[in-house]
């Protein structure tokens, strides 16, 4: 069985791996640590037991840019989880133009055959590495043609097993003398011809966006089946031939149907479905527009996904009641009682995350694994530009972030990355070019650049 979606950590050594990437927001860590762990705990309870035990869906309340997103990533992450981001207003209700929500399940499944496909392939590497190296050898060693009896299978005569036939030794020698070759790395660029599968176009697109959107797949796999793969010759370096040989024969050794029930069972008991915009489909008391009246019919066709239902995919039925559905949305308008009762009941746990101030924004700027200033000290080093932030300079950057944020919309943390712009624009159009290579960040500098602009609220709107 797949190890996808086994995770033995603690709540504390969840929120601890959380703290690397994410700055603050304690309560919401907190949150989905400890419903990542109850499904460690439902996995050690009898079947029974275990099949009542539905996980308790989180709904994430916050403005855009404090973290709701990266965290139900993060966490998808760290427990190699089937995890699917999906907006709610890309949906409609079922009989109109656009997704139906069907699709929520049908992608996470998709996203989970990729995972186990992925490990199976690792698994049979090293089988698939010696196949093809017999294949390159076979291009290069052709095996000696055979005689045929046309007289032999008229008479019933038995063909000699092919293990008990005596190769040449001249055939035989010149095998090991390229393979020799091929281990030593002498033959790589030279130039061969091989017959490679050709991959077929996927059919789907015409109907992409659509309710019939999976009727492309179920065509293309239908036909698939009936029709054999073309083969084309190529000419390519001994290089490319072994990769493309060893990806077929790590196709051919992964045994699909088994990818499939394991990709399944993988999306319904660990399964992460990120409903980001929720309250873009919440309807406002004393609201009766068609608007409205639709937003209500996406409201009610995700009812049945979220509380509990089966439902139908290429790779077979797919029961939604054990995964964990972690809904966001800001609420600036709609507020999470203007859901439908219905869909409130199904998100037992809510979480209000804080806006950032001053003191979160120093941190995000330093503290987290991939900071985004190491991140832009990293990309001027391949120009061999040593860049430095002065604590001076990181706070003064964390205080213009705070200060534009509340003069205009607060989009959080994503104002550093138009403050980091605009402030290392020149920096980076000029860098190839500097004779000084070693770039001190200060006050002074940050101020020449951003405090203008931040200053004047107009320009601001539009630059930062």
């Amino acid at each position: 069985m797949s190890s996808i979606g086994v995770n033995e950590q603690t709540p504390r050594e969840i929120v601890t791996e959380l703290d690397k990437y994410i700055v603050g927001q304690q309560e919401a860590k907190r949150a989905v640590a400890i419903a990542l762990r109850n499904r460690w705990r439902s996995r050690q309870l009898d079947t029974d037991m275990r099949e009542d035990i539905i996980p308790k869906n989180i709904l994430m309340i916050g403005s855009t840019g404090v973290g709701k997103t990266e965290i139900a990533r993060r966490l998808a992450r760290l427990v190699r989880a089937p995890f699917l981001k999906v907006e709610a207003t890309k949906f409609t209700e079922v009989g109109y133009v656009g997704r139906d929500v069907e699709f929520i399940v049908r992608d996470l499944v998709e996203t989970a055959v990729r995972m186990v496909r992925r490990e199976k392939l690792e698994e049979v590497k090293e089988k698939a590495a010696e196949n093809a190296e017999e294949r390159l050898i076979d291009v290069f060693v052709p095996a000696p043609k055979k005689s045929v009896n046309p007289l032999g299978k008229l008479f019933g005569a038995e063909e000699e097993p092919a293990e008990e036939k005596q190769k040449p030794p001249k055939y035989q020698a010149g095998r090991d003398w390229v393979r020799k070759r091929l281990h030593a790395g002498e033959l790589e660029d030279e130039m061969i011809e091989i017959d490679v599968e050709e991959s077929s176009r996927p059919m789907a697109g015409m109907f992409a966006g659509s309710s019939l959107e999976g009727v492309g797949d179920n065509l293309q796999s239908m036909i698939g089946s009936l029709v054999p793969k073309r083969r084309r010759r190529r000419k390519v370096s001994v290089r490319q031939a072994r990769k493309l040989f060893t990806a077929e024969e790590a196709d051919k050794l992964v045994d699909m149907d088994v990818v499939a029930e394991e990709a399944v069972y993988a999306a319904e008991y660990s399964g992460i479905v990120f409903l980001d915009e929720i309250d873009k489909i919440a309807v406002g008391n004393g609201h009766s527009s068609g608007a409205a009246v639709s937003r209500e019919g996406v409201q009610r066709d995700i009812l049945p996904i979220v509380e509990g239902s089966t439902v139908v995919t290429k790779y077979g039925p797919v029961k939604t009641d054990h995964i964990l559905f972690i809904a966001a949305g800001a609420f600036h308008i709609a507020k999470p009682s203007d859901l439908i009762p219905e869909l409130q009941g199904r998100f037992p746990i809510r979480v209000e995350l804080k806006s950032l101030v001053k003191e979160d924004f120093e941190r995000i700027l330093t503290e987290p694994k991939n900071a985004l200033i190491k991140q832009y000290a990293a990309l001027l080093g391949a120009e061999g530009v040593t860049l430095t932030f002065g604590d001076d300079a990181i706070g003064r950057l964390a205080e213009l972030a705070e200060t534009v944020n509340e003069q205009t919309e607060d989009i959080g943390a994503r104002r550093l990355y138009t403050l980091l712009e605009k402030l290392l624009e020149n920096l980076s159009f000029d860098a190839p070019d500097l004779t000084e290579k070693d770039i001190v960040i200060d006050t002074a500098y940050v101020d020449r650049y951003l405090a203008d602009i931040a200053r004047d609220h107009d320009m601001s709107r539009f630059i930062l």
